[in-house]
């Protein structure tokens, strides 16, 4: 399958938490179109423990760390693909703070028992954004997750381009820490779609202590990228 490349919906330096480059379905499911999803997150490279938080291992255990302690909280996100936004959801509260103990709790039970036709689908993405995709992205949807409460730039009906600014980083729904979910699908209703598989049109790759550039490449877990 020829794969589709993306423009990229962050900048600056990331992790990836979850990837199809190492193995699919990235989320272990392929429930809610998830086959395909990138998880990004950013740490401090320079620690030996890698962090998503500036406060220490304790602070985190012992509910210490809040929003804006995290690296990746409230970094712009970009319109990865251009077409029509068509459903923009914001107002969903997020856990301050940051608890390790909670926040995987919360997951545990959305897993277990979450029922889209019973729940608020933004128990599970949080603030989110839907673009239907335009050009070589007809018959496609992007969604982008877990963003920052009030913070989504979008309404539905909205016509966007790539690289345009529609939301920041944010921890709200079915987050463990403050991140980007993205995916591709073939219909609004994740509940009713499959995930499509893309590809990055381009980002760097630190490797062997340099960077080098990747042209519609797919990185993997744990991978340091530059966007």
């Amino acid at each position: 399958m020829e794969l589709a490349p993306i423009e990229a919906p962050l900048r600056g330096e990331w992790m990836v938490l979850n990837s199809p480059g190492t193995k699919v379905p990235s989320h272990g499911t392929d429930y809610l179109a998830q086959t395909y999803a990138f998880d990004l997150l950013q740490v401090d490279w320079t620690q030996k423990s890698v962090k998503f938080h500036r406060k220490s291992t304790i602070d985190h255990i012992l509910g210490q760390v809040h929003l804006n302690d995290c690296y990746a909280y409230g970094k712009p996100i970009y319109a990865p693909i251009s077409g029509q936004v068509v459903e923009s959801l914001d107002g969903h509260s997020e856990r301050d703070p940051v608890q390790p103990f909670h926040d995987i709790t919360v997951a545990f039970k959305n897993a277990l028992f979450f029922d889209p036709y019973k729940h608020n689908i933004q128990d599970i993405t949080g603030n989110f954004v839907i673009i239907q995709g335009e050009g070589m992205f007809k018959g496609v949807w992007a969604f982008l997750g877990h963003m920052k409460t009030d913070s989504v730039k979008v309404r539905n009906g909205d016509l966007i381009k790539s690289g345009d600014l529609i939301g920041n980083v944010g921890h709200s729904g079915n987050s463990t820490a403050p991140h980007l979910h993205f995916q591709l699908m073939d219909n609004p209703d994740a509940t009713q779609a499959k995930g499509i598989p893309c590809c990055f049109r381009e980002y760097e790759l630190y490797h062997d202590n340099h960077w080098i550039t990747v042209k519609n490449g797919i990185p993997k877990n744990k991978d340091r990228i530059r966007l």
